[in-house]
């Protein structure tokens, strides 16, 4: 039982990272615009939290304050993941380039900029860059009071965690009323799915492509500063990022582009990620434990292609740019 509970703790802490980048993607995606630029959006995410936190409380002294760190963490990394995306979104919606080829682009790009942000930083303070340890507490430390965390089982599984879950799971709430309950939400959905029927019934679609893309890359950025504010302990940490954005863009269409499907598939691709540290079977390589994801989500999609239904498919136009003059 005390490993089973380890193991959910620890998957729902990488899981929150999950949540955010999928989040985000899922938001784009639904304009119709495929960002395969997200791993690049987190690494810039997580250098510029890092960097928002870190220069707060270096001015602020004595001073500094946990609640507004963490909310200069979070707007620090939105705005970083913002501008990624208005990038990406003047290349594709605008310029009309190839979305593939230009998602990549970003990736490799948001990478460099993060790694690039990082050592400055390291290179500009003379060693690594790390918050105080009254501030890693601060980010690490459950939002709930120690009464609720002490509940035998069920307080470790559901209080246990940091303001960053919390939020993730209520931005999936929120943003699956916005879709489903809202017109703009509707807009926006049938932007992704029909581009030319949209603007023939007079919706923007350069507005909301623009705005899905940008707000979604800011959510997804925001993953990225949680793992280096969480699990990397408040410290630069640029090898940790590999892959995570990769698999939040498989975590989409595994939870089918459906926002409260994200809150539980992030939690198990993140027990799936870290089952080696917990569940170690001898003759099971590493390797395969970290492959695990991608392979559920090459089934999911099997299956619901074969399925054929309609709403548990992409968004019709996906990836391609939308020409008004071929309407």
């Amino acid at each position: 039982m005390t490993t089973l509970i380890a193991l959910v703790v620890a998957a729902v802490t990488f899981g929150t990272v999950l949540m955010y980048g999928t989040l985000g993607e899922i938001l784009t995606e639904k304009s119709g615009n495929l960002n395969l630029g997200v791993e690049g959006i987190m690494y810039m995410g997580g250098a510029f939290g890092l960097a928002g936190a870190f220069y707060y409380e270096k001015a602020a002294g004595a001073a500094v304050n946990g609640p507004l760190a963490v909310t200069i963490a979070i707007l620090s990394a939105f705005a970083a993941g913002m501008a990624a995306s208005a990038i990406y979104s003047f290349i594709t919606v605008t310029l009309r380039a190839n979305q593939n080829v230009t998602g990549l682009a970003l990736s490799i790009f948001g990478t460099g900029i993060g790694q690039f942000v990082g050592e400055f930083m390291r290179v500009s303070e003379g060693g690594y860059v790390a918050l105080s340890n009254g501030l890693k507490t601060f980010f690490a430390s459950p939002v709930f009071p120690p009464f609720l965390v002490n509940i035998p089982v069920a307080g470790r599984i559901f209080f246990s965690h940091t303001v960053f879950f919390y939020l993730a799971v209520l931005l999936a709430v929120l943003m699956y009323l916005f879709l489903q309950k809202t017109r703009c939400g509707m807009y926006l959905t049938a932007v992704g799915e029909s581009p030319a029927t949209s603007d023939a019934a007079g919706i923007s679609i350069t507005a909301y492509k623009y705005l899905a893309t940008t707000i979604g890359g800011g959510i997804s950025a925001i993953g990225g500063m949680v793992y280096i504010m969480t699990t990397a302990g408040c410290v630069w940490n640029h090898e940790g990022l590999s892959g995570v954005g990769w698999l939040a863009v498989a975590l989409v269409i595994f939870c089918m582009w459906r926002p409260l499907n994200a809150i539980w598939g992030s939690i198990l691709f993140g027990a799936m990620m870290i089952m080696y540290l917990r569940v170690s079977i001898p003759f099971i390589p590493t390797e395969i434990y970290k492959i695990l994801p991608y392979i559920v989500t090459v089934i999911v999609l099997v299956l619901t292609s074969m399925k054929n239904s309609r709403d548990k498919q992409p968004p019709a136009s996906l990836g391609n740019n939308y020409f008004r003059e071929e309407r």
